[in-house]
């Protein structure tokens, strides 16, 4: 037996995307960054996948439980990895297996900007 310690996992913070679109106009970082995460949620296919993944008991799924949306395995890698890259999945491999989940904190933030802070 170890004596080592085991620390738990501490999740990055993402920074927040923007401020409510209604509040005053993006800058061109702001619009960069924000367009980057709703592209990879524009395919049909990775927001199916991110739906599986966010929908998931505990909020991960293993690429096992979602990879049946009707295309190729490597096509739903390619995707997963465009989620990835749009800062709305992280991943972790555990034995043969890579899981999945949210990124909790940009969701909201997403849904932060897309709020009306006007009456």
């Amino acid at each position: 037996m170890s004596n080592a310690k085991v620390l738990p996992l501490l999740e990055p913070e993402a920074a927040p995307c923007c401020p409510p679109l209604t509040e005053r106009p993006l800058t061109a970082e702001e619009a960069v960054r924000t367009a980057g995460m709703f592209k990879a949620l524009g395919d049909p296919v990775r927001l199916r996948l991110f739906s599986l993944v966010a929908s998931h008991e505990g909020g991960e799924a293993c690429v096992c439980d979602i990879s049946d949306v009707g295309v190729s395995q490597p096509t739903v890698s390619h995707h997963l990895k465009k989620l990835k890259e749009a800062g709305l999945l992280t991943s972790e491999r555990r034995g043969t297996w890579v899981y999945y989940r949210v990124e909790p904190s940009v969701l909201a933030a997403m849904g932060q900007m897309l709020r009306t802070s006007r009456p």
